[in-house]
């Protein structure tokens, strides 16, 4: 058995971490320093003796490591060469010399550096059975090696025949042979010569092992590439046999028997019985007919069989058949959907027509309205109505025009467009297919998809629809289209004039009592696993949460609402032996939480210079009260609170009516000349436009300039002319809806929308009065306080 002595020594040293790399005593080896604390602790190496400790790095991606994390055991180097590179690391040559082990950890900044014990191993003595026992078992590892690593040095190998020291024949098959960090480290840390063979014959046998196995995976995929070779060697001899023979023969487009395997036998014989026109069976067949002459593993096979999937999966002739009762179409829309009058009699109108004329086509709606009023509910029961299929495609961020008409076919992972994918999937050619978010489209370099819509809502195009993909015409005329959007600002004119437009306002407040009792609670009742006897909620506290928990047009917010009230009862049902709950208007603050939307605080007291006007938003209708205030200056107008272009004209446009008039509205004629105004619109974070604050803004001013008092509970919208005259506006039914909510008794409205009150709630009608102003004059009239 080996013996040896062992020496220590305490000296203090730069530490360098290494990643992924041990060192081993006797053994040169070269290496590059990029971090900045072990160039730092190479530089400092020259004030102790050229000599640094060297160890593995625990955490690899630590980029400055501390000496917490650097292996315990390292080894004593001298540096032999240090040169500077261009790009500013280090490129080192260092032997070692010992073994080393950290006793006291010194510093961590700028580089690291700790005292350390060197350990210094002297073999005595080599002789003895197990000595050459071992060393012979390493040697004959070390072949077992050579099988699988082909490509050593000679001079490594010839190394390793001559060592005869079992200290350095560790250190140096470690160094050389062995690729994991923790064998290398474990061996770095056995000080016994004799345990440190061990360790590397147990190192050995699991390298060798290893390599034995990537050898057998490696054989196995080669052999298993030639075999596939072999094959398709194989079948193409088969092919010129079957030829000769007259075996497997198929009957090409032009009536000629053609070369054919088996399977594409099977792909012919699959497209001559489709239901597809006799020109796309004779196009696809010579496309089938290429996978003779390629291999079945190639790029270019899987794009024709994916093509010739697509155009198999295709419902050229599938329809379902239609309803034509108009009486149980309604009655499925009226248990669908609350209110939607509208939407409703312009669906059912459709079904009648074509109950009377089945041929008509060309029916292509859009429905506008704020989020969350119903827009794709409604497209889902019309397809109910009328026994068809439904099927989505949203065109929300579309930029590029191949995604309505696909992409060549001979593009790498090429595809067809949105509508042709639709169909493939819903496996009919007449179904009710709502186009989603029609105004979020846009266009790049690649094209404008609006443009391409040109063509599916075109009812003299769509019959013939081209799919670059596809290549052939499909007919889509058939299809019931409906698109949605929010506003009509972003959808192209062209598009817009192929299509029936019919708005969906913004629900009220009895509306959405009606569909929460219909509807939301029922439907959350069953999803959270309650019913009727478990949760109950009174009117009021419904009315409390639409008017305090949610502020929108339709009931989005609403149904999350519902959901979370379900949620905190069916918990409390799990954790109580109480059966059922009643929920009234005090109990929705302790389920819900505080109020998400503040009370409003109206003040009907006659003011001066401030007046109430009503705006739309796609959130509804809102009441905003306009502010003038006028001081002694230059004549200079300040209009604030985030207006457009046609507001601000608005203005202008009202102080020059003033202008004119101001005799006979009790004005001083100079005004313009010693009076600055400012006018004001609140929540000035929110942007505001439209023509419809005329009224409001001259009532103001008037009100400002001559001292007058404006009534606090009348609220007024329309848009006024130079000459005074009062024109209509849109959103009335919002608008007036918001005056209601705010305590008006009053509504100044212009005449010519006196027609549109049939829209309003009928609960608004009832509440308020009602002004029909056609000039400013009618509109002063009835704002202003006579004095």
């Amino acid at each position: 058995m080996a013996s040896y002595i062992e020496k220590a020594e305490k000296m203090v040293l730069p530490v360098i971490a290494l990643r992924g790399l041990v060192i081993f005593p006797g053994i040169p080896v070269s290496f590059e320093l990029s971090r900045k604390q072990s160039i730092l602790a190479v530089q400092a190496a020259s004030s102790f003796g050229e000599n640094v400790f060297l160890s593995a790095q625990i955490d690899l991606m630590e980029s400055e490591p501390r000496l917490d994390n650097v292996e315990v055991i390292g080894c004593i180097a001298k540096i032999k060469q240090a040169t500077l590179l261009p790009s500013g690391n280090y490129r080192v040559i260092v032997e070692g010399t010992c073994r080393g082990k950290i006793t006291e950890k010194i510093q961590n900044k700028p580089y690291l550096r700790a005292a350390v014990m060197a350990k210094k191993i002297t073999v005595t003595d080599t002789t003895g059975v197990d000595v050459d026992s071992k060393m012979r078992l390493i040697k004959k590892h070390f072949e077992m090696l050579l099988a699988y690593i082909p490509k050593l040095s000679p001079e490594l190998i010839t190394a390793v025949q001559s060592i005869n020291s079992p200290d350095l024949l560790s250190d140096f098959i470690a160094t050389n042979l062995l690729h994991d960090r923790d064998d290398k480290q474990k061996i770095l840390e056995t000080m016994d010569p004799m345990k440190r063979l061990d360790v590397v014959i147990s190192a050995m046998d699991r390298e060798i092992e290893l390599l034995k196995t990537e050898f057998d995976i490696h054989t196995k995929v080669k052999d298993r590439i030639e075999r596939n070779q072999r094959e398709y060697f194989l079948r193409e001899q088969l092919k010129v046999i079957q030829a000769e023979l007259g075996i497997g023969e198929v009957i090409g487009p032009d009536g000629e028997p053609v070369e054919e395997e088996d399977d594409v036998a099977g792909i012919v014989d699959k497209i001559r019985k489709s239901p597809c026109p006799d020109e796309v069976k004779e196009a696809v067949i010579k496309e089938a007919l290429k996978l003779n002459r390629m291999p079945p593993i190639s790029s270019e096979s899987a794009v024709i069989r994916e093509y010739i999937d697509t155009i198999l999966a295709l419902p050229w002739d599938v329809k379902t058949n239609d309803r034509f009762e108009v009486d149980k179409a309604k009655k499925i829309l009226d248990a669908d959907h609350d209110a939607l009058s509208k939407v409703k009699d312009r669906i059912l109108e459709y079904i009648a027509v074509k109950q009377l004329a089945p041929e008509l086509k060309g029916q292509i709606l859009l429905l506008v309205g704020p989020p969350g009023v119903g827009k794709t509910s409604v497209a889902r029961s019309v397809a109910r109505a009328m026994n068809r299929k439904f099927v989505r495609v949203s065109l929300g961020g579309i930029r590029d025009e191949a995604e309505i008409r696909g992409h060549r076919k001979t593009y790498v992972a090429a595809m067809p467009g949105r509508i042709i994918t639709a169909l493939k999937q819903v496996g009919t050619s007449n179904p009710v297919m709502l186009l989603d978010e029609i105004d979020k489209m846009s266009k790049d370099m690649h094209g404008d998809p609006a443009a391409a819509l040109l063509e599916v809502l075109d009812v003299d195009q769509n019959k013939t629809f081209r799919d670059h993909y596809v290549e052939f015409p499909f007919d889509i005329s058939d299809c019931i289209f409906i698109a949605t959007a929010n506003t009509l600002d972003t959808v192209p004119r062209p598009l817009l004039d192929r299509m029936e437009l019919i708005r969906l306002p913004a629900y009220t407040l009895t509306e959405k009592i009606d569909i929460f009792k219909n509807h939301l609670l029922p439907k959350e009742l069953k999803r959270h696993g309650l019913n009727g006897n478990k949760l109950r909620v009174k009117k009021e506290a419904i009315v409390e949460i639409i008017e305090h928990y949610t502020k929108e047009s339709g009931v989005r917010n609403l149904e999350r609402e519902t959901a979370a009230l379900c949620r905190k009862v069916a918990r409390k049902l799990v954790e109580s032996d109480k059966k059922s709950y009643n929920i009234g208007k005090d109990d929705v603050k302790e389920y819900l939480g505080n109020p998400k939307v503040r009370d409003l605080k109206d003040d009907t007291e006659p003011k001066i210079g401030i007046v109430n006007g009503l705006a739309w938003t796609e959130l509804g209708g809102e009441m905003l009260q306009v502010e003038v205030l006028s001081m002694e200056g230059t004549g200079k107008v300040e209009i604030t609170g985030s207006l457009g272009d046609v507001m601000k004209e608005s203005a202008r446009a009202a102080v020059s009516y003033i202008r004119k008039n101001a005799d006979t509205l009790g004005v001083d004629p100079e005004f313009y000349k010693k009076r600055d105004i400012h006018i004001h619109f609140p929540e000035g974070a929110v942007p505001k436009d439209g023509p419809s604050a005329g009224v409001t803004m001259v009532t103001a001013l008037v009100s400002e300039l001559s001292g007058k008092k404006v009534r606090g509970d009348v609220a007024m919208t329309g848009e006024i002319t130079l000459s005074g005259r009062v024109f209509p506006i849109g959103g009335l039914r919002e608008k007036t809806m918001a005056a209601y909510k705010h305590g008006m008794k009053t509504v100044i409205i212009p005449a010519d929308n006196k027609i549109d009150l049939e829209e309003c709630d009928k609960q608004v009608l009832e509440g308020i009065e009602f002004i029909y102003a056609e000039n400013v004059s009618d509109v002063l009239d009835t704002a202003l306080i006579k004095e």
